[in-house]
């Protein structure tokens, strides 16, 4: 590109503009800067689409691993009770499908022990006159338990109140596992104890006493009692465990005379929505890849970003084939449309019917081990540990063709930043340079004007001289003719 001067501005002593000059001079040779801008642009719309796809690729690889992993969808198990309001279950997954009948004759329970009431109130010594000291033995645990000795001193610890303050200071302090409290009633106040523990271990007794306190019989400290298939369990508190593998059992009430069915089976609810988890992750992927061939045949609206990638095509193409897999036998559930996961012409999926009109729920319900071996088994050819091994490949942080994409576009657009970088420096360089060449060019021509006209009236002064002094005056003769 030209630069645009004007004579008569120049040489009119306002001399050259020299930012305009070396602005024109270094865009004329900053055409580069544009080229690689845009092309870092472009890189940038292809890592943000690389991006989006490449995190579809990981959320679908998540929601396979669900149905890859036996102890994932295909391992949660639900175990229910016929009656839940005297037993409920749990599974941790290991149990084994089936039922089992309960019957819970009694609940743990917790020790207590009360005082007879006394009249006089929880603050009135309960030390016979001229009584100063007293001795009171608890014992918690049963026969086998332990003893606890509790002395009694006059004005300290002779009344329910302080007493019942002393107890729970010792308990807390030597962990003797009982509380105490003082109850009122008309009949007077009485001195609770309650054991912290439920079953034999918190049976409380008494066993020496020289006070006046009278102590009412022991109630509770005993086990929970059921049993198992017509096998008897006993258990120190109302959570039973071991007694069936895998199964927890909380035990709410007693009810001796009822038989309680406890069915341990799959959890189905849990592979539903793990398959539904699947059918979303794989349709964004397709649909975010079908979106980058979505080219507007009028040529108004750009192509995306990733139209011509190679790559793409290559995910593409490997994930339409895993959704495409099959197995052989399984009782006929071979592939996703014989679980009625039918495929629609954009290759997304959606849940119907299968051929036989029958829905995936419909077809867990009645062979749930056929569904699991079309997804996963002990040789790792199911449809999902297909499908997550491709993914392994495709997500694969240095060989996963995406993230080669990635790889590429880093080291191009690093590139491009240094030949930009390089050309800036190189022409900042230049401007420094053309600015300090264009000024004295400058001044120069802001002189020109008066050395004109110094010339000039130099030249009109040596003009005037020579036409003063220098003029020559011609003489004629006069020539005269005889008669």
């Amino acid at each position: 590109m030209g630069i645009s001067l004007n004579p008569a501005t120049i040489l009119s002593g306002q001399g050259l503009n020299v930012t305009s000059v070396v602005s024109q001079t270094i865009a004329s040779e900053s055409g580069p800067l544009t080229v690689w801008s845009q092309q870092q642009t472009t890189i940038a719309s292809e890592n943000g689409a690389l991006d989006g796809i490449n995190n579809d690729l990981t959320n679908l690889q998540t929601a396979v691993q669900a149905l890859a992993e036996p102890d994932a969808a295909f391992g949660s198990q639900t175990a229910t009770t016929s009656d839940s309001n005297v037993v409920t279950a749990s599974s941790d997954g290991t149990a084994v499908a089936g039922t089992h009948d309960i019957v819970v004759t009694s609940v743990a329970t917790t020790g207590t022990l009360y005082t007879e009431p006394i009249a006089a109130g929880a603050n009135t010594s309960f030390l016979a006159n001229g009584q100063t000291t007293g001795d009171v033995q608890l014992r918690v645990g049963g026969t086998t338990g332990k003893t606890y000795d509790i002395p009694i001193t006059a004005g300290s610890n002779d009344t329910l109140s302080t007493l019942a303050s002393y107890i729970n200071t010792q308990s807390t302090a030597n962990s003797w596992g009982v509380t105490a409290s003082v109850v009122s009633g008309a009949a007077g106040s009485q001195l609770a104890l309650q054991s912290q523990n439920t079953g034999s271990s918190g049976a409380l007794a008494i066993v020496n006493n020289n006070t006046t306190l009278a102590f009412s019989t022991p109630e509770g400290g005993t086990n929970a009692a059921l049993t198992i298939d017509g096998q008897p369990f006993t258990s120190a508190g109302d959570t039973v465990t071991g007694a069936i593998q895998g199964v927890t059992l909380s035990l709410l009430n007693a009810s001796p005379g009822e038989q309680v069915q406890l069915t341990v089976a799959q959890d189905t609810s849990q592979v539903s929505s793990a398959v539904s988890n699947f059918i979303s992750a794989y349709n964004s992927l397709v649909s975010d890849i079908n979106a980058q061939y979505a080219v507007d045949p009028t040529g108004v609206t750009p192509a995306p970003p990733l139209e011509s990638d190679i790559s793409l095509r290559s995910v593409q193409s490997s994930i339409l084939s895993d959704a495409a897999y099959s197995i052989t036998g399984n009782g006929g559930l071979v592939n996703l449309e014989t679980l009625g996961i039918n495929t629609a012409n954009d290759g997304t999926l959606s849940l119907g019917t299968s051929a036989t009109g029958q829905s995936l729920s419909q077809i867990l319900a009645s062979n749930p081990s056929a569904v699991q071996n079309f997804f996963q088994n002990a040789s790792g050819t199911g449809f999902a540990n297909n499908f997550a091994t491709d993914l392994n490949n495709l997500t694969n942080p240095t060989t996963g063709p995406l993230n080669a994409d990635l790889a590429q576009n880093g080291a191009e657009n690093q590139d491009l930043t240094n030949s930009i970088n390089d050309l800036e420096t190189q022409l900042a360089a230049q401007t420094t340079a053309l600015t300090t060449e264009y000024d004295k060019v400058n001044s120069t021509l802001q002189a020109y004007p008066l050395l004109l006209q110094e010339i000039t009236e130099t030249l009109g002064t040596l003009g005037s001289g020579t036409s003063a002094s220098g003029a020559l005056v011609s003489s004629h003769p006069t020539l005269t003719s005889g008669l």
